[in-house]
């Protein structure tokens, strides 16, 4: 399917709210080769093009491997600051707004790297793309579920100094063996501390994984659950309850979750009412920021304006923004689709700094 190019170039102009993005996996290999070269970390490939060319994942698994590969080489402030920079400046050109951005302190800790230096360089970048590109942001420290929960607790505790820092927790990593139950506790733990709760669910999980996910951890948004579509029931109480689903269709194909995006659950599950809402996920590793794969799943379903328009909004409407800004944002939308030209805001890769 050919994408109308009046209809793309709304796609790639339209306000968008980025609600599912891990930062490691924005690491370019080019800028993985730099750090390395910069750190004295010896990689176990030769070039930035061997490197690219390994990424030829089967499933999740095998994608985690590279990820973890790539993230080794992250061992400074300096280093956690360059690279959200980077994601930054490719984000606010593809018109993102605003970003709810995942971060893996455990990938790091494991390796010796204290939590303060990842994320007083991830948020100190935050803070600079906020004057410098009027880029709005939070973080969101995500758990790794392969590990224990036991090692979950440690990590949020020593997360708690630096709590201003971030809004939320998540999970991620890999969902099989590994279901929602694991780690109840320390959801709950994350819940009194007042933190949003977000978790990723029926990616390779069954659509039951994105029930307990919102049963038993109480989570406020799911994270892929593109299996959700296997329970029909579970599609009316996502519809009906207004529960977010924050999809990733170049990671869903890249991962064979659906090697043709044409057989994508994104339409039926728009069509549903539930609030879909489109991301990068991995955009380094999985060819593609945010208007690659809003084009992509444009290309391959039959999306039409109303569902552009819809899922800008619920992009905005899903985020954790306080009330204000959520409504400015939302007008930002409502303006850009329904007024004229004349009224678009701002690209703000290219507006003044405050």
């Amino acid at each position: 399917m050919t994408l109308d190019a009046a209809l793309a170039e709304r796609i790639r102009q339209t306000p968008k709210a980025e609600l599912h993005v891990h930062i490691e996996g924005t690491l370019e290999p080019e800028l993985i080769f730099r750090l390395a070269q910069r750190n004295r970390v010896k990689l176990p490939y030769a070039s930035v093009e061997a490197l690219r060319s390994a990424y030829a994942f089967t499933d999740l698994q095998s994608f985690l491997d590279i990820y973890y590969a790539g993230a080794s080489v992250l061992l400074t402030e300096e280093d956690f600051f360059d690279m959200t920079m980077a994601y930054v400046q490719r984000a606010a050109a593809d018109n993102v707004r605003h970003a709810e951005i995942f971060f893996d302190p455990q990938t790091h800790t494991a390796r010796g790297v204290d939590i303060e230096v990842v994320i007083d360089g991830i948020a100190d970048a935050l803070a600079q793309a906020h004057t410098q590109y009027h880029f709005s942001s939070s973080l969101i420290l995500c758990f790794l579920r392969h590990l224990s929960e036991e090692d979950a607790f440690a990590t949020l505790e020593a997360a708690l100094p630096y709590r201003d820092r971030f809004i939320g927790v998540g999970l991620d990593s890999s969902e099989r063996g590994n279901p929602p139950e694991k780690f109840a506790r320390v959801f709950a733990r994350a819940r009194e501390l007042g933190l949003h709760l977000v978790a990723h669910a029926g990616e390779e999980g069954p659509a039951q994984y994105v029930s307990d996910a919102l049963d038993i951890l109480k989570v406020e948004r799911i994270d892929h659950g593109v299996r959700a579509i296997d329970d029909p029931a579970l599609v009316q109480r996502l519809a009906r309850e207004r529960i977010a689903l924050t999809v990733c269709p170049l990671s869903n194909q890249k991962l064979k979750v659906y090697p043709d995006l044409r057989d994508h659950s994104l339409k039926q599950l728009l069509d549903a009412g539930v609030p879909v809402t489109l991301h990068s996920d991995d955009p380094a590793y999985f060819g593609g920021y945010m208007n690659a794969n809003w084009e992509a799943a444009f290309e391959a379903l039959p999306l039409t304006d109303a569902d552009a328009y819809q899922l800008a909004r619920n992009s905005f409407e899903a985020s954790f923004l306080p009330p204000a800004r959520k409504a400015d944002y939302l007008a930002q939308v409502e303006r850009f689709w329904h007024g004229t030209p004349s009224t678009f805001p701002a690209n703000p890769a290219t507006a003044p700094s405050a």
